[in-house]
């Protein structure tokens, strides 16, 4: 038997066991994270599966990979929308909030490691940034669900705060290393790297998205692989030209998951589950790498600085900046404590032991202890801590599944699949009550075992599954409809040119939209119009307080269509 059979043998035993214990994360609250790092422990040197491991070059290259994998996935799952919403307080706390939480956690190592002030700092760098997968695989396990604001700012803090670690780790790294190095280089690393890792994203996710509608290939299981292959390409140019990687390859998952290409459901999952097996990979071959008996050694060092990171040093980072965007205490309470540390802190606390720093097996083994102990303190108590302060929401009723039309390139359609909970606001409710704008059409209907088309007079049922034929740019109306609480017009609806059916109640528009118009909520919006303007004509416009309705189309003496664009806040 080869050596390589035996490898696969046992690659394929950790895989499988990472797979199947992901399970118990939900069950026994931790983040997964710390469930694979258990698993490489256990099969590590100290453990019984006696596997040694010590290979910092391969778990380097190897973890670089995976992060670039993971980052890349995280940026094709997030909406412009969610960017838009919280982009100042998410970035300001990605690189202000990151450095300040650097510098207080690598004062107090310093004292307590009894190292170098830089040698504190240069740990402090480490351990700066959060991990976005482990916070919501806990929030979604836990079947836990925050306000959009709240949601979006963790979300996009935790995808994009690894570069800033990344930088403070690399320039601590040159100072120490350079014995002097000038503060004008450092700034002129920190503009490299963010400048080019910014125009290295757009410059090839743009052009990858239409390569990717224009191309025809062979098979469709290729576009997945092509779409990794742009976002890797993105990766490696950056980082050739000295920017930074993990920025340019999250900035092209966003231009690219935002945008709409062929075969993109099946590209999602095929990411997903790339995504998955490089973070089961990278955590059981970082729990491999390290030696349990070494880190009891510093056990007691390693709580002490994880007690300071949790308690001290981000808290002290969070409050002041996110106070500046209007956050409540509340807000700021969870977000200060959601703040796991996970992969990154891990993969940089290699570079010590590339750099061949005296310091380095001590960081790497307090570095390690300090993930676990956050991740496990704050992982366990996250659901809890989110009840506790009363943030936890109604789960939004978001669609389901999008199904996958092959010619999506030539078909602007969107097929998607609504279920309806015992909570939703259009149970009870006739498909002709929804509401629904312009071009979004109730194809099909699935109550229990049958499968039937509707008809405008259907009755919805709690449990039903409907799906819905529209354009996507309709889709965050349709969300507004089928949400489970009743919208504000002044922070729900969607910013655009909503069109409405003239058919279509005020009732039913002000329960669907929010936009509430102070006159029998019975009349239709055709027959209000009518009184309010005359004579009919396309184009003619009603001012309300609300915003502008514009008659779009005419059935003889009806109006057909009306087009509505919300009021522009002061």
């Amino acid at each position: 038997m080869f050596a390589i059979d035996h490898q696969i043998l046992i690659a394929a035993v950790l895989l499988f066991a990472g797979v199947v214990s992901s399970k118990l994360s939900p069950r026994i609250g931790l983040p997964v994270l710390v469930i694979f790092l258990g698993i490489g422990m256990l099969a590590g040197e100290d453990g019984i599966g006696r596997i040694q491991f010590d290979d910092v070059q391969t778990a380097h290259a190897l973890g670089t990979l995976a992060l670039a994998v993971i980052l890349f996935d995280g940026g094709l799952q997030t909406s412009l929308s969610s960017i838009k919403l919280v982009w100042k307080p998410a970035s300001t706390l990605a690189t202000v909030g990151v450095a300040i939480t650097a510098g207080i956690t690598g004062v107090a190592a310093a004292y307590i490691l009894d190292l170098p002030l830089l040698i504190g700092f240069l740990l402090g760098a480490i351990v700066g940034s959060t991990d976005a997968a482990a916070v919501f695989t806990i929030l979604r396990g836990a079947g836990i669900h925050l306000s959009p604001r709240l949601k979006s700012t963790l979300e996009i803090e935790s995808a994009s705060n690894d570069p800033m670690a990344i930088f403070l780790t690399i320039g601590i790294l040159q100072i120490i290393t350079m014995d002097n190095a000038p503060s004008f280089e450092l700034a002129l690393l920190f503009v490299q790297q963010m400048g080019l890792g910014s125009i290295v994203g757009l410059a090839i996710g743009y052009p990858a998205l239409k390569l990717i509608n224009k191309i025809t290939l062979q098979a469709p299981g290729l576009y997945p692989v092509m779409v990794a292959a742009c976002g890797l390409l993105s990766f490696g140019v950056a980082a050739t030209l000295g920017g930074s990687g993990f920025l340019a390859i999250f900035i092209s998952g966003v231009i690219i998951g935002n945008g709409r290409f062929v075969y993109q459901r099946a590209t999602f999952l095929f990411h997903d589950g790339l995504a998955w097996l490089c973070q089961i990979s990278m955590f059981v071959m970082l729990g491999l790498l390290v030696t349990p008996s070494s880190l009891i050694q510093v056990w007691k060092e390693g709580l002490l600085i994880a007690l300071v990171l949790v308690f001290v040093a981000r808290p002290l980072a969070v409050a002041p900046l996110l106070s500046l965007f209007g956050f409540n205490r509340r807000e700021i309470g969870l977000v200060a404590w959601v703040g796991l540390r996970g992969s990154v802190p891990i993969i940089l606390a290699i570079f010590p032991l590339l750099f061949g720093l005296p310091e380095a097996p001590l960081l790497f083994n307090v570095v390690f202890f300090v993930v676990l102990i956050s991740a496990t303190l704050q992982g366990s108590t996250l659901p809890w801590m989110a009840r506790k302060l009363g943030l936890i929401e109604a789960p939004p009723a978001t669609p389901s599944v999008t199904l996958e039309i092959a010619a999506l390139a030539e078909v602007d359609t969107d097929i998607v699949r609504y279920t309806l909970g015992e909570n939703s606001k259009v149970s009870n409710l006739t498909i002709f009550q929804l509401a629904l704008p312009e071009g979004a059409v109730v194809a099909m209907i699935v109550r229990q075992d049958d499968v039937f088309p509707p008809r405008g007079s259907t009755k919805l049922l709690p449990d039903d599954h409907l799906f819905i034929v529209l354009k996507p740019g309709l889709r965050d109306y349709v969300d507004c409809i089928f949400s489970t609480v009743e919208p504000d017009l002044s922070t729900d609806l969607p910013n655009g040119t909503l069109f409405l059916k003239g058919s279509s109640t005020l009732e039913d528009i002000a329960r669907a939209y929010g936009i509430r118009i102070d006159v029998a909520e019975n009349c239709k919006l055709s027959a209000f119009l009518k009184q309010e303007i005359s004579p009919l004509e396309i184009g003619r416009q009603y001012q309300a307080k609300e915003g502008v309705f514009t008659i779009t189309s005419l059935q003889g003496a009806e109006i057909g269509t009306v087009s509505f664009i919300r009021q522009a806040q002061n």
